[in-house]
């Protein structure tokens, strides 16, 4: 994929993070700086202890604290996590400013864009900043928005074989 750039990894099937996570080996072979930011991962400390195994090539970030999937927090811990989500977001603009990497991929922004922790108008804002700073973007999550169909270059859909 060319700079500034922007495709995503979407649907219900498996795959999506892994296939964000090829794309992210295939820059690193290639010399280029790769981000990973990811939201509503609960923590697997064996994934997260391989990937950054990769750094300094691949550098991973998580700005989520507690080990439970976020649908099953209480509110008080959910609104922690929200504040967590949004340090996430801040960071991947400061990235884009400084132009810190080739490649930013931001592993289930599509699910905060659900949950409501970002508004469309918030992602499309991070889309434009990443073509102006001709940094290609990777974004995942299981619902794709159709109100992204003028800010992105190519969608890719994963499903099950019974969807």
């Amino acid at each position: 994929m060319d700079k500034g750039t922007v495709h995503i990894y979407c649907g219900k099937g498996k795959g999506k993070t892994t296939a964000a996570i090829g794309q992210a080996i295939k820059a690193a072979c290639e010399g280029r700086n790769v981000v990973i930011i990811e939201f509503l991962k609960a923590k697997e400390e064996d994934e997260l202890g391989f990937l950054k195994r990769l750094e300094p090539e691949i550098k991973v970030f998580r700005f989520e604290k507690f080990q439970e999937c976020f649908e099953d927090l209480p509110e008080e811990k959910k609104e922690e996590e929200i504040l967590n989500m949004k340090n996430a977001l801040n960071f991947a603009r400061k990235v884009l400013v400084t132009g810190e990497c080739d490649v930013l991929i931001l592993d289930e922004i599509l699910g905060i864009l659900d949950e409501g922790v970002i508004s469309a108008e918030e992602l499309c804002a991070i889309i434009t900043q990443a073509r102006q700073a001709q940094i290609q973007l990777i974004l995942t999550g299981t619902i794709y928005p159709q109100c992204l169909d003028a800010y992105v270059d190519e969608v890719t859909r994963l499903q099950t074989r019974y969807e």
